[in-house]
Formats: structure tokens, C-alpha cells, sequence
């Protein structure tokens, strides 16, 4: 009982904190980290993939604004410290089926395209995160097409 009023009065004292509501094993985080990725490998995350990012993420996840500020936050950090993409798409084929995998592949297409072109960078690494994720290079193919419209240039990947 002394426990629990002990950190009601550290609470208190250090004011209102609330622990995240992403958890390392949320399939949002592990989501959210490879959009993040896409945005930001050729170097800056635009204006217009971070708009981007913002409203996949809100609207895909319902979320309010202070959540998916928190979201993108997270996913920001744990893109930075991961070595690699195995660590979320793992995750994502334990959480998704093959409907949501292949949802999460064009939504990294939208991010793609959300500065109005794509480069081998951006190719390089939809091939392996789908291939990862177990969405074929036909549907892969297929989605980049949906997203981008008549964008028929072939980069290698």
C-alpha cells in the first residue's frame, strides 16, 4: 500500500506522465518505423512525405494527432537504431495477414511517391521489405503502378 501512494506522490511531483502506448512489440511501431525509412532514405524527410507519413499513419491506425505525433516519434528513434529491416517486418509477418503486408507495401509506395518521384534508393528498398513481408515482385509491381500512376520507369528493382 506505502508502494502504490509512493508513486501516486511521484507522479504527482514530477508531473503527468503516461507511458507509451506503443509498445516495442506493436506492429504499428514496427509499421510506422519502416515508413519512416522510406521517407527519409534518399537523406531528408520532405514536407510533403512527412504530411504524407502523418495522415497514412492517422488515418490508417485511427489516431488522434497527439498519438500519431508520439508514433511517429517512436518509429523515428527505433528506425535510427535499427541495423536493419528484419527486426519489424518479423514482427509485422507474425501481426499481419497477407492482405495487411501487402496494404503496408503500398502504403510505403504512397511515401515513395509523395515528392512526386521515385529513385533506385526507394526501389532497392520496397523490393526487399516486400520481399521480406512475402508480397510477390508481381504485386509489389502491381501496387507501385496503382500508387503511381503512370510512372513506368524501371530502376533496377
Amino acid at each position: 500500500m506505502f508502494e502504490s501512494f509512493k508513486s501516486f506522490i511521484a507522479e504527482f511531483v514530477e508531473g503527468e506522465r503516461h507511458p507509451s502506448q506503443f509498445a516495442d512489440d506493436d506492429y504499428r511501431l514496427a509499421a510506422a518505423a519502416l515508413l519512416v525509412h522510406a521517407a527519409a532514405i534518399d537523406g531528408e524527410m520532405l514536407p510533403s512525405e512527412r504530411d504524407k507519413l502523418r495522415a497514412l499513419l492517422k488515418r490508417n491506425f485511427s489516431l488522434d494527432d497527439a498519438s500519431t505525433d508520439e508514433l511517429i516519434e517512436k518509429a523515428t528513434a527505433a528506425e535510427q537504431e535499427s541495423v536493419d529491416l528484419y527486426h519489424f517486418t518479423h514482427l509485422l509477418n507474425r501481426t499481419l495477414n497477407e492482405s495487411g503486408r501487402a496494404r503496408l507495401i503500398e502504403m510505403m509506395w504512397e511515401i515513395v511517391y509523395a515528392d512526386g518521384k521515385r529513385d533506385e534508393l526507394e526501389d532497392n528498398l520496397l523490393w526487399r521489405a516486400a520481399d521480406l513481408l512475402g508480397v510477390s515482385p508481381r504485386q509489389r509491381i502491381e501496387l507501385r503502378r496503382r500508387v503511381g500512376g503512370n510512372d513506368t520507369q524501371e530502376t533496377g528493382a
